[in-house]
């Protein structure tokens, strides 16, 4: 370590800059993916020096090997990315599906959903605000830049287009168990429902606050 206690000076600059400018951009790293996985690598592997760098930010660095997921949390509720009502929704019905998949597979198996499944989940809820298409689109490719999910099918506005549901939707929230996330996931479309949350916020590490 040194003298100063701040080991990430010992880190070559370029590397470590590179990670963790990642890290804040896209919100999430994850072991699977190709884009991220070298830098997840680089940080768990040099975790004590990326945890004294985010503490002088102010973040929480998050591992979850169990997930293969890497995040930042801040307790001050800073870094916030503003969602429309209607992503926080969708992001909701995201996080609802993934769990209920996520039950009937092994833990290495991927979530795969069609996009049919979305509109039928937000068609249940008999909101007064249409899901269209071009709406569709865009909050599936904001989820897909924050690694929530991937298409496995060009037109994410398709019903019929695959959609791999990625692991960090779990962390949005900061219950432990998916029972707890399903329930927690459940009550705030039930609030959206009943006309009682008009806008949602989301962390840049976490994703969504509402």
């Amino acid at each position: 370590m040194a003298e100063n206690g701040f080991e990430f000076l010992n880190l070559p600059k370029d590397k470590f800059r590179a990670s963790a400018n990642k890290l804040l951009n896209e919100c999430f790293l994850l072991r699977k993916s190709k884009e991220t996985s070298s830098d997840y690598y680089y940080i768990l592997n040099n975790r004590s020096a990326f945890d004294s760098f985010f503490d002088l930010l102010g973040y929480e660095l998050i591992v979850r090997e169990d997930l293969g997921v890497i995040a930042l949390y801040n307790s001050s509720g800073t870094g916030r990315i503003q969602l429309k009502k209607i992503e926080s929704i969708l992001l909701l019905i995201l996080r609802i599906l993934y769990i209920e998949k996520r039950k009937e597979l092994s833990q290495s198996d991927d979530v795969v959903i069609i996009v049919d499944e979305i509109y039928d989940k937000y068609n249940l809820l008999d909101l007064r605000a249409k899901l269209d298409k071009t709406t569709m689109r865009n909050a599936l490719g904001l989820f897909r830049r924050y690694h929530l999910l991937n298409n496995l099918d060009t037109d994410m506005s398709n019903p019929d287009t695959r959609i791999v549901i990625l692991p960090p939707i779990l962390l949005s929230m900061t219950s432990e168990s998916l029972e707890a996330l399903y329930r927690e996931s459940k009550e705030k479309l039930s609030k959206y429902e009943n006309g009682g949350e008009t806008n949602g916020g989301a962390k840049d590490e976490e994703t969504d606050e509402d």
